[in-house]
C-alpha cells in the first residue's frame, strides 16, 4: 500500500523518492476505522506535496505497514522501514503500539513523529528523536475530568480492560476529580456480564460509566445492556478515549450511541488550511473526516517541512523538531519540551468533549473545550 512517486525533476527523468515509513492499524484486533482515517489524511498530504513539485525535486513516497495493534508486529515493520531507507517514521494510533514503535525507532536512531497516540510515557527516557502531535492523556482526561465535574459528575465508574492505557486513564481520573470530592470506582469487564455492570452501577450509586474498553466489542453490547436498563435511565455514558467518532459506533447503536461524550481534537474552527482539507477529505473518505484523518495529514506537513530545511539526515531531522513552526489544519504546529513528556511535544492541540446530537445522531455537539 505504497502512494507511488509523481514524476518531478528534469523532463524525462523520475527523482529517486524521499521514502517516509506509515505505521497504522489496518486489521482488526486494531481500530481499523482510526487506521483508515489517519491513512487518508496521510496520502492526500503526500500527492499535495508531489504535485506541488516534491521535496527538492524528489517525491515523497508512503510506505505503509499494517500494525493490527500488535507491538511485535510493529517492531518488526520498524525493522523493515529502517532497512528501506525511510528517513523518519509517523503514524500510529494505538498508545501501547507506539510505545514499542517509539522505542525501536529511538535505538535505531530513526525520527518517528507520533501522529494519534496519546499515552504520557511513550518513552521510558527522554529522547530527542521522538516528537508528538496528540495532546498527552494527562492533558486530555484532565479536561474530560474537569468537563465530568462541571456536570455534576461525582460518583464515577469506569469499566476498564487490562491495559497500560486504561489503567494510566483511571488513574489520571482519580487524581483530578478527587481534590473535588468525586470518586473512581474501577469494573473489569473481563470478570463482568454486561448485565452484571449494571447491577454494580446501580449499588454504587454512579452517576456517569465510562467505557476505557475495546470497540466494537465489548462497548457496543455494554451501551446496549446499559441504555435498556430502567435503573441507569439518568446515568451518563462516556467514552474519553473517542470510540463514538466514528461512523461504526454510529451504524452499530443508532439512538443508543448518542450523548456519549468523548475527546475530540480539533478547534471551534479549522484554519483556512483545515477548512480546504476537510473538503478533500470528506471526498476521499465519502463521510466526514474524523480529527485523526487531519492528524495524518498534518505529520506529513510536518515532516515534508523538516526534510525540505534540514535534509533527510536522521540525525538533523531529529534535532530539528524545536525549530518547527508550520501551519497545520488545526493551528500553528510547534514542538517543546513539557515536564513529565519524554519526548518533543506539540503542547497543546485543540482539545474538545464532544458528543453525538440525540435528535440528529449523524451531528457532533461541543459540550466542552479545554
Amino acid at each position: 500500500m505504497n502512494t507511488p512517486p509523481s514524476p518531478v525533476g528534469t523532463p524525462g527523468t523520475v527523482s529517486p523518492p524521499l521514502r517516509i515509513g506509515a505505521l497504522v492499524p489496518l486489521t482488526r484486533p486494531g481500530w481499523v476505522e482510526a487506521g483508515r482515517h489517519l491513512l487518508s489524511g496521510m496520502e492526500l498530504a503526500v500527492e499535495e506535496v508531489n504535485d506541488a513539485g516534491g521535496i527538492d525535486g524528489r517525491p515523497l513516497e508512503l510506505v505503509v505497514r499494517d500494525t493490527a495493534a500488535d507491538p511485535q508486529r510493529a517492531a518488526a515493520a520498524v525493522d523493515e522501514l529502517a532497512r528501506l531507507g525511510v528517513a523518519a517514521l509517523t503514524g500510529e494510533y494505538h498508545s501501547v503500539v507506539a510505545r514499542t514503535v517509539a522505542a525501536r525507532a529511538d535505538a535505531l536512531g530513526l525520527p518517528y513523529l507520533c501522529s494519534s497516540a496519546v499515552l504520557d510515557a511513550l518513552t521510558e527516557e527522554p529522547t530527542d528523536r521522538v516528537a508528538r502531535l496528540c495532546p498527552a492523556q494527562s492533558h486530555g482526561w484532565r479536561i474530560y475530568a474537569d468537563f465530568l465535574r462541571r456536570a455534576g459528575h461525582s460518583r464515577v465508574a469506569v469499566v476498564t480492560q487490562p491495559s497500560v492505557y486504561w489503567a494510566s486513564g483511571t488513574r489520571l481520573l482519580r487524581e483530578y476529580l478527587a481534590p473535588h470530592g468525586g470518586t473512581v470506582v474501577a469494573l473489569d469487564m473481563t470478570e463482568l456480564s454486561p448485565s452484571a455492570v449494571c447491577d454494580a452501577l446501580v449499588d454504587h450509586g454512579a452517576t456517569a460509566l465510562l467505557l476505557l474498553v475495546g470497540h466494537p466489542e465489548p462497548a457496543v453490547p455494554l451501551v446496549r445492556s446499559v441504555r435498556r436498563d430502567q435503573r441507569l435511565a439518568d446515568l451518563l455514558i462516556g467514552a474519553p478515549a473517542g470510540q463514538p467518532e466514528f461512523a461504526e459506533w454510529a451504524a452499530l447503536l443508532g439512538g443508543d450511541g448518542a450523548a456519549v461524550p468523548f475527546l475530540r481534537y480539533l478547534p471551534e474552527r479549522l484554519t483556512p488550511l483545515g477548512t480546504r482539507v476537510e473538503t478533500a477529505l470528506r471526498r476521499r473518505l465519502t463521510q466526514p473526516p474524523s480529527f485523526v484523518a487531519f492528524e495524518g495529514y498534518d505529520a506529513i506537513t510536518v515532516l515534508a517541512d523538516v526534510l525540505r530545511t534540514h535534509g533527510t539526515d536522521r540525525a538533523r531531522m531529529a534535532e530539528a523538531w524545536p525549530q518547527v513552526a508550520v501551519e497545520g489544519t488545526r493551528g500553528r504546529i510547534g514542538f517543546s519540551r513539557v515536564p513529565g513528556i519524554g519526548v518533543w511535544q506539540w503542547a497543546w492541540p485543540p482539545v474538545q468533549v464532544v458528543d453525538r446530537d440525540p435528535a440528529r445522531p449523524d451531528r457532533f455537539r461541543v459540550l466542552h473545550t479545554g
